[in-house]
């Protein structure tokens, strides 16, 4: 007797026009439930415009009205560059749920990126390492929504012990296949050339030779005394670089704020903003916080706050009546707070705030979906 086929469904009622078409591939799909309590299949289709596009994947406003963010790590450059993708363009999606953005970054994905020639020894080592990792991620996490801070960097910590002992499985494969760039395209990538910035020349051949140590200390595997070659190095060429990426004047930095500053606040910026930025090249981080501060606490005193209506304009949501009402209230009464006097208050009533905008929060956050199929203009993608 053959085995009975299960064939493909889907849900097609009055409910589901103009709406997302779930289309389990299988009528024994089994469901999970995500972060934000919205129920799919374990394998379902969608279908959406594109609203936002990053380096890991796309953000898509579904047919249902639900957000959602589709990850490519399972495709490679040349299919997502053949793709094509662009903003309000309409793709389908096939796929399963996932709770979290690091469930993305599964072994398979991590491994595609391995040389050829680890062994299968290290790959089954790797492995192992790479699932505690992911565990101790996730505790971590767990750690840190529950506010038990030094559980969660403990965690942290070992989840960063492991990735340095993978790195050391690993790393022999690179270097033995590992071709340095010669020294001037190296020293060309830093775009010195295109300002017009020349390497004087007992620099150029400090840092020729530093460079050269730099490589043979790595392929010795001597990482922490190739570390201080590299900071040799970049020590050097900091002054280039203080040319490459020169600090704004102060005019130019306050022009883009477009205020109508009095002469006398306008100078007193100008003290405070030029001690900040050398605080910053003293690398005084407390006083450089501490400026910075005061810097942002002038100029805030001649910035027009946004209304309630216009700041909740930002947000793709609709609260209630009831909610707004107390949202509206909390606001306006942060308005009238003095930033440096009433820094306790105004984090208080922030903390409020964001507490009632929470549910919403959770309600329109992006359901994470790991893609099998993607179908983009009529033609379908697999992950390779």
């Amino acid at each position: 007797m053959k085995k009975p086929i299960k064939k493909t469904w889907m849900i097609a009622s009055a409910l589901t026009i103009g709406m997302a078409v779930l289309t389990p591939l299988q009528a024994g799909a089994t469901a999970v439930e995500p972060a934000n309590g919205v129920t799919i299949q374990i394998e379902q289709q969608i279908t959406g415009a594109i609203k936002g596009i990053n380096d890991d994947g796309i953000y898509l406003k579904g047919r249902d009205g639900k957000n959602y963010h589709i990850n490519f790590f399972k495709f490679s450059d040349e299919q997502i560059a053949k793709m094509n993708l662009v903003e309000g363009q309409e793709i389908t999606v096939e796929g399963s749920a996932v709770e979290d953005y690091s469930d993305f970054y599964t072994f398979e994905v991590y491994k595609k990126e391995l040389p050829k020639e680890v062994t299968n020894e290290d790959l089954t080592k790797l492995e192992k390492m790479f699932n505690e990792a992911k565990k101790l991620q996730k505790e971590a996490a767990k750690a840190d929504e529950n506010k038990a801070i030094e559980e969660a960097e403990k965690k942290y910590e070992e989840m960063h012990k492991i990735y340095v002992d993978m790195g050391k499985i690993i790393k022999p494969y690179y270097l033995a296949t590992w071709q340095p760039e010669p020294f001037e395209e190296y020293i060309e990538n830093f775009g010195f050339s295109e300002k017009n910035i020349v390497l004087e020349e007992n620099d150029k051949k400090q840092l020729k030779d530093i460079y050269e140590e730099w490589i043979k200390l790595e392929k010795d595997s001597q990482e922490e005394k190739a570390n201080e070659k590299m900071n040799e190095f970049h020590k050097i060429l900091q002054p280039y670089f203080d040319k490459l990426y020169p600090t704004p004047t102060f005019e130019a930095f306050i022009e883009r704020f477009e205020l109508d500053i009095p002469a006398e606040d306008f100078a007193k910026l100008k003290n405070v903003y030029d001690n900040a930025q050398k605080a910053e090249k003293d690398k005084n981080a407390d006083e450089s916080v501490k400026l910075w501060e005061e810097f942002y606490y002038i100029i805030d005193q001649f910035i027009k706050p946004q209304t309630f209506e216009e700041y909740m304009a930002d947000y793709e949501f609709k609260v209630s009546e009831a909610d707004s009402k107390q949202l509206k209230q909390l606001y306006e009464e942060i308005l009238k707070l003095d930033i440096k006097e009433d820094k306790a208050k105004i984090e208080e009533k922030w903390e409020a705030f964001h507490n009632i905008l929470e549910p919403y929060f959770k309600a329109n956050k992006d359901i994470l979906i790991s893609p099998s199929k993607l179908t983009v203009n009529g033609q379908y993608y697999l992950p390779q």
